[in-house]
């Protein structure tokens, strides 16, 4: 294990926080401010939300990333579990690596592991040739267990944990070829019959592929949610993210996102995020579609 690597002790505390919540979770399931409503009959969600980013992250050079995160996701009425299986197609000198399908500047290089320094360093003299690669990403599984549900001045509370398994080929660039675990919290306000705020913190232990040392990464947003009508849900976030490199700036990117439930169980969901520092994308475009059943 390299120098500051995280123990693999860490390894198993997201799942096994997580599954020691399921017998918790079972019971049924019911809405909250910021969320589509569920029904009596609707216990599983499938999703699909392509995303595409492009940014120079600082690197004078642009990288483009498609990430089409397919979701599985299981409601309870007191939270619910996700898992995240996606397809990746990354376009760039491979400096930028997705972690959880958030985009960081890694100052990765593509290629095969050397015998003595794990993947090799970056001579910024040099620059990279420009290539593609695609295939699997990173699959994560998070969950989420209500502690607080709010009412009057006290908001809805709920704890987060999240296991990135290390799935993608790092040799392409698609990840960083370690297991990433995190915590978090999440708070929700209703503020009237229209609006609603959102509050979101976490902390993410990073694993250290061999050749770059890579920092654990804090993390935190806010944004305002107001309901056009009932199914029409419109959102904007301020987001923050620690840089995984020491003397690189912070992702930071303003979103905004719209979420609008149809009948029969579907809704669909589009974002537009704009970069707000180097550390971040120039910008990002998704939309996604999802199905309760």
């Amino acid at each position: 294990m390299t120098s500051g690597a995280v123990p693999r002790t860490f390894w198993p505390f997201p799942a096994c926080l997580i599954l020691c919540l399921l017998p918790v979770l079972a019971q049924g399931e019911e809405s909250r401010p910021g969320e589509p409503a569920h029904t009596e009959d609707t216990t599983w969600q499938v999703s699909v939300t392509p995303n595409y980013s492009s940014g120079d992250y600082g690197a004078g050079s642009k990288t483009t990333i498609w990430y089409v995160p397919l979701s599985l996701q299981r409601q309870f009425k007191d939270g619910d579990l996700t898992l995240v299986v996606p397809y990746v197609s990354v376009t760039g000198d491979c400096s930028v690596t997705l972690l959880s399908g958030v985009p960081n500047r890694t100052n990765h290089q593509c290629g095969s592991p050397t015998p003595d320094r794990g993947r090799r360093k970056r001579d910024p003299a040099t620059p990279d040739p420009i290539v593609t690669n695609s295939g699997l990403g990173d699959v994560v599984l998070r969950g989420r267990y209500y502690v607080v549900d709010g009412t009057g001045l006290v908001p809805t509370l709920a704890v987060t944990a999240r296991l990135k398994v290390p799935t993608a080929d790092a040799d392409k660039g698609l990840g960083t070829g370690e297991p990433d675990e995190g915590a978090g919290v999440e708070l929700t306000k209703a503020l009237g019959d229209k609006w609603v705020s959102f509050a979101d913190a976490g902390y993410t232990f990073i694993g250290k592929p061999p050749g770059v040392d890579l920092r654990n990464q804090w993390y935190y947003d806010a944004g305002l949610g107001y309901y056009v009508t009932k199914e029409l849900l419109v959102s904007g976030y301020y987001e923050y993210y620690r840089s995984l490199l020491a003397g690189y700036q912070a992702p930071q990117d303003f979103l905004f996102a719209v979420n609008y439930t149809l009948s029969g169980g579907w809704a669909l969901n589009g974002s537009t995020q704009i970069g707000l520092s180097d550390g971040a994308p120039a910008y990002a475009l998704s939309v996604g579609i999802a199905y309760g059943f």
